[in-house]
């Protein structure tokens, strides 16, 4: 069995057997079962640039800028103390994740499909990979 397989047949159990789309109903079902075995302190960063980056990132942004922003904004190149789930979903942007950065304790709000656990060797990171896979593939 590939490590797709596997992948496949871990998200597909929390439905029941399926793998639906991502919709409102499927994220719930989606948070309620990662509430169970994830272990929580857990460390986080980003899996790629965030939205607000791409033009500093990838485009014409001024590097002196994004700079002086990413002390006031997450970057996907912080590191982040996973607080908490969120109770609620966001069927744009999936399961959303209370966190704090290492480097200065500021809080934020992030879609967890945006972030993966540092410890490749945990539990989490095949958690919150499967999850980020499912819920890019899956839209």
């Amino acid at each position: 069995m590939t490590e797709i397989d596997k992948q496949d047949e871990r998200i597909s159990s929390i439905f029941g057997g399926e793998i639906p789309n991502v919709a409102e109903e499927s994220l719930a079902t989606y948070l309620a079962y990662l509430k169970e075995p994830l272990e929580l302190p857990c460390e986080l960063t980003g899996i790629e640039d965030f939205d607000w980056e791409e033009y500093y990132v990838l485009g014409p942004g001024d590097q002196k800028e994004y700079e002086r922003l990413k002390k006031t904004r997450p970057s996907y190149t912080d590191k982040y103390d996973l607080l908490s789930l969120a109770d609620k979903v966001d069927g744009w942007v999936g399961i959303l994740v209370n966190v704090k950065r290492v480097s200065d304790k500021k809080k934020f709000t992030l879609p967890l499909a945006e972030l993966e656990a540092t410890d490749e060797r945990s539990k989490n990171y095949q958690l919150l990979d499967d999850y980020s896979v499912w819920f890019v593939n899956n839209r």
